[in-house]
């Protein structure tokens, strides 16, 4: 074990930086830190396809710390992205390389030329256009001799379950399954709740108070000049209360109840560094949900199987997707998101369709609570030995 390895820096946490030992953890520190040694050794002539890591699990189980601290001691060209991103990419490049032959299989032989490592953060599919580009994509960049490590709060074969077209993504799952050591990360405790100075960025709102926003606004925009104008996103204006150069102030239905995507969202946070969210509505259904029509997406492999009780939808899930998105871009990019809603943290949505997404969301709600959140660059960005592809 080196001392620049992925098990040496997790050890280094335990002993040294307070961590809790967990035996989940360590078992994944070892089979990142195999990983590392093999992809090293594959550098100094030794030959064969390096096996990938995916790192799956409950929220808060230590997954990206693990596999950022693996990216982070790679002497080998590699790239770390958020899975919004990477898609947000390969989009972008398939577009690039119309007229192309084969763009899919282009873009797989760029990759295999330019990396070595693709390192994947929450991997989690739920477009289908998503779904049919990843089958063909992973299957040519494992290939073209990428390994990749990866971070999903699912199992590969449970990604995309409830799809349309599922089988389509079939291919996908053999894939990870095939050129991935599959690896549950549960130790049984959100780490992220462990105990830290307290940096408050929640609020609920007092009736016939100001908003606790305001003075978190004029503190955070400093000799910044203050603006009520519009901001531009997906080509759509978007009102706000009061913003600044890097910081913005906006209601809750102005962001989410909009048809946004995750893809604006990441151009907000290229564009602001504090972002505050006002007017927060309690989000778990109120009153009748709405049935799943047979033959849409979320409900099509159920009825095929027989299965005649399905969820139900509330008219605010559309919203409540957009503002998963809009929190897991801010943790991932370590942008404060400060919030002031009707009800309490724990009672945003308690219940409804998206509980499973939602949880995630949550933790790292609550992880933003402390002062230890947002300290330091984010790690989402695309690292090679030639510099920034884009």
């Amino acid at each position: 074990m080196s001392a620049s390895s992925p098990l040496a820096a997790y050890r280094q946490a335990v002993e040294q930086g307070g961590f809790a030992s967990d035996a989940a953890q360590w078992r994944a520190a070892d089979h990142l830190d195999h990983c590392f040694h093999a992809l090293h050794r594959q550098q100094d002539g030794v030959t064969g396809q390096v096996p990938g890591v995916y790192l799956w699990g409950p929220v808060g189980r230590g997954k990206t710390w693990l596999m950022d601290a693996f990216h982070r001691r790679l002497d080998v060209p590699a790239r770390r992205l958020h899975f919004h991103h990477f898609m947000r990419w390969v989009h972008r490049r398939q577009f690039q390389l119309r007229g192309t032959a084969d763009p899919l299989m282009a873009l797989a032989r760029e990759l295999g030329d330019e990396i070595r490592v693709l390192c994947l953060d929450e991997l989690f599919v739920s477009d289908i256009a998503d779904a049919m580009l990843l089958g063909r994509l992973l299957s040519a960049m494992f290939d073209h001799g990428v390994t990749m490590v990866c971070t999903s709060n699912q199992a590969p074969d449970q990604l995309y379950a409830d799809g349309f077209n599922r089988d389509r993504f079939i291919p996908a799952i053999a894939a990870i399954e095939r050129h991935t050591q599959v690896i549950e990360l549960d130790g049984g405790q959100d780490h992220r709740l462990h105990p830290g100075k307290a940096h408050p960025r929640y609020w609920v709102k007092q009736p016939d108070r100001p908003s606790a926003l305001a003075a978190v606004f004029e503190s955070l925009r400093g000799d910044q000049r203050e603006s009520h104008a519009p901001i531009e996103l997906g080509h759509r204006s978007i009102p706000v209360v009061r913003r600044s150069e890097r910081v913005l102030w906006s209601r809750y239905d102005d962001l989410c109840e909009q048809p946004l995507s995750a893809l604006d969202f990441i151009v907000l946070a290229d564009r602001f560094t504090h972002i505050l969210l006002g007017e927060v509505p309690c989000l778990s259904q109120r009153g009748r949900g709405t049935e799943i029509a047979r033959g849409t997406e979320d409900g099509v492999a159920r009825i095929e199987a027989g299965e005649r009780s399905l969820p139900k939808l509330s008219r605010q899930d559309d919203g409540v997707r957009r503002f998963i998105a809009l929190v897991d871009e801010c943790y991932d990019r370590c942008i404060p998101l400060y919030l002031e809603a009707e009800v309490g943290l724990s009672e945003l949505y308690p219940h409804g369709y998206l509980a499973f997404p939602f949880r995630r969301a949550l933790s790292r709600l609550q992880e933003m609570q402390l002062e230890r959140f947002g300290i330091g660059p984010s790690a989402d960005q695309w690292t090679t030995a030639q510099g920034d592809p884009e």
